[in-house]
């Protein structure tokens, strides 16, 4: 098997874009980068404003146009993984629409989730009023799968609202499908909500935890990628280690950061 173990790192250093990306995995076909939180993947109709995008990184980074073979939310973290050929962009299209490619997340959510299960739970799909605005409004729910395993639980002896301390979970996540927030929508359907969501999160948690560890974000993180490569066939396993904000919070909590 292929592994990165975050060894290749290349930046982009400049004063006025987002956190420096870091090339996790590179070659003739491929490269992936760990993306910071707040980064879109690509422009859009909502992000009329912003001047900075993966694509656009990644691209000037290697020097050739990539192709996007899979997006991240704007807030999310992680391995995002990009083609360097259209036959390679269509092969791992083909690729994740057959879900051989396994995907892994952590997330830090509301309250003690405890012990492991699958969120089998359809999602009716999320639609941009600018970018979905000629998109049909009455599809049906799709089929959304989710499994989940708890790591760890831990609590601030901190009141808040009507609770007498704040409490935490540490959460594997493996989807098996990609709707558009799934995990973040399946979540919230499990009543933990991940925190720093603004769109399913807790309006009470959110801003506590913002003001206690000093920083405003969503607390997702897509940590591991596993797939074949698509020319070889050899087994690739991509890594995107934890930042800064999530080791903060590891340190607090006494949790030990997942391999």
């Amino acid at each position: 098997m292929l592994e990165n173990n975050n060894a290749n790192t290349n930046e982009v250093e400049c004063d006025d874009v987002p956190p420096s990306l870091t090339i996790l995995y590179q070659d003739e076909h491929l490269v992936a980068v760990n993306k910071p939180s707040g980064l879109f993947v690509h422009r859009s109709f909502m992000d009329r404003d912003e001047k900075y995008f993966a694509l656009q990184l990644v691209r000037d980074m290697v020097g050739k146009y990539v192709y996007p073979l899979h997006r991240l939310d704007r807030p999310t973290s992680g391995v995002l993984l990009f083609g360097l050929s259209e036959d390679v962009a269509r092969k791992m299209g083909q690729a994740f629409t057959d879900k051989t490619i396994k995907k892994t997340y952590y997330a830090i959510t509301r309250g003690f989730l405890e012990g492991e299960g699958q969120v089998d739970y359809p999602l009716k799909e999320k639609l941009d009023k600018l970018g979905d605005k000629f998109v049909s409004q009455d599809k049906p729910p799709q089929d959304a799968i989710t499994d989940y395993k708890s790591i760890c639980t831990a609590s601030l002896p901190i009141p808040l609202g009507k609770f007498p301390s704040v409490r935490y979970s540490l959460v594997q996540l493996k989807p098996h499908t990609g709707r558009r927030h799934q995990i973040r929508r399946h979540l919230a359907h499990l009543r933990h909500p991940i925190i720093g969501d603004i769109n399913y999160g807790d309006n009470k948690q959110n801003p506590f935890f913002g003001e206690h560890f000093g920083f405003k974000r969503l607390m997702l993180h897509a940590q591991k990628l596993k797939f074949n490569h698509p020319i070889t066939n050899e087994a690739v396993c991509i890594t995107a280690e934890f930042d800064q904000d999530w080791e903060c919070v590891f340190t607090e909590l006494n949790w030990q950061t997942p391999d």
